[in-house]
């Protein structure tokens, strides 16, 4: 699995950013603080900082090496990562690299321990939900109980595996309702 450099420097990215508003540049800044981007090879890699960092000055000469000064490096098994990869990549709004990138970027930080909005660094909930609505409409449209976004992911891995995921039969009488569905 290529992993590519992760900087833990938020402040240093975003003043390198391009568009330090944009909803898909402050994703990617807070992934890149926290995780590095996987199975992106130091070309593709490279060509992101260009269009979304490109006052950036990252090490990103051995795609292999992560920074280790302080990011959030969380290993996630190779076949979970290419199943949430395999997700994204299905509900794509097109097939620009720029949104390929972000698929990347939103597997990798499934692997974070915290809400997802929290570990790809968004302001909020409704941050990540925007940019899911637009990169990946189907999948945004899927979500119509408003689950928490990476549960939502592995409840529709679960289910294309046929794996029971959840406790009830019914979201209202199960004993995980509030980690589901309660305030973040």
């Amino acid at each position: 699995m290529t992993r590519v450099s992760c900087s833990p420097d938020r402040q240093q990215l975003l003043s390198a950013a391009r568009d330090p508003q944009d909803m898909a540049t402050l994703a990617l800044c807070g992934v890149l603080a926290r995780f590095p981007i996987l199975r992106l090879e130091a070309p593709e890699f490279t060509r992101l900082l260009g269009r979304y960092f490109p006052g950036a000055c990252l090490g990103v000469a051995d795609p292999m090496v992560l920074s280790a000064t302080g990011a959030v490096c969380t290993a996630i098994p190779p076949e979970e990562f290419d199943d949430l990869l395999g997700l994204l990549l299905q509900h794509c709004r097109d097939d620009s690299e720029e949104t390929g990138w972000l698929a990347h970027a939103i597997a990798s930080a499934c692997a974070g321990g915290n809400h997802l909005w929290e570990d790809m660094g968004m302001p909020n909930r409704e941050a990540l939900s925007e940019l899911i609505k637009r990169y990946f409409p189907t999948l945004y449209f899927k979500n119509t109980a408003n689950l928490r976004w990476k549960k939502f992911f592995y409840k529709l891995l679960c289910d294309r595996a046929q794996i029971q995921l959840c406790k009830a039969p019914s979201c209202g009488v199960c004993s995980d309702y509030l980690q589901c569905f309660g305030p973040e």
